[in-house]
């Protein structure tokens, strides 16, 4: 099967099994899905959806959390990965869209790479499931299940690689979708350790089986 045909069939059978699909993260705002973002580095959604409720009720916006301190912050997050740096990346976070963007979260690449504890793939889950734009965050679960359906090679050994081809091939109004299918068929099915083939809706056309 060549790689543009692997894509269609891979594409269609998600958009036919899962039409609707988004973050597992909960939130209320722009704002407020940029810190679980920034908190899920390393750490699961479910235990960051576990902190945020209080942490959000404390600091609704960015203005409020620009006062804090960072061991305020840190009181909330203390059961999550790193989170002595990611309270210090949340707070300068929140201070600098006071300060230089009216306490708003843009929507362009390299203002969002201006902020502390934002990445490329951090910034491409904002634009994509804040803005609708298309844009492919590439985590390890992405990278994992790209790979192991051959839709890229062995040659793309890095996120940005995946991520290039992966929108290469994909139509432009699926993308923000692709990542959240990509994403939990990797996290509920094609997991890292044992894959459960058995129960994979894309059996027949995985190179691996």
């Amino acid at each position: 099967m060549r790689r543009k045909e692997r894509y269609e069939a891979v594409l269609a059978r998600f958009r036919e099994q899962m039409p609707e699909v988004n973050t597992e993260l909960e939130f209320g705002s722009v704002f407020q899905l940029l810190v679980a973002v920034i908190l899920s580095a390393q750490c699961t959604d479910k235990r960051v959806n576990q902190v945020t409720p209080d942490l959000f009720a404390r600091y609704p916006d960015a203005y409020s959390m620009a006062q804090a301190e960072a061991d305020d912050v840190l009181e909330y997050i203390s059961s999550v990965s790193y989170p002595n740096a990611k309270a210090r990346h949340l707070v300068e976070t929140a201070r600098l869209l006071v300060k230089d963007y009216g306490g708003e979260v843009p929507d362009d690449m390299d203002q969002l790479l201006r902020l502390p504890g934002v990445g490329r793939k951090t910034a491409n889950v904002i634009q994509a499931v804040a803005f609708g734009q298309a844009a492919m965050a590439v985590d390890t679960h992405v990278f994992r299940v790209s790979h192991r359906l051959g839709l890229v090679t062995k040659n793309d050994t890095t996120p940005l690689k995946v991520e290039r081809q992966l929108v290469k091939y994909i139509p432009e109004a699926d993308i923000p979708r692709a990542h959240h299918w990509l994403l939990l068929h990797g996290r509920y099915v094609c997991t890292s350790r044992r894959p459960h083939c058995e129960k994979c809706m894309l059996a027949d056309l995985c190179p691996k089986v």
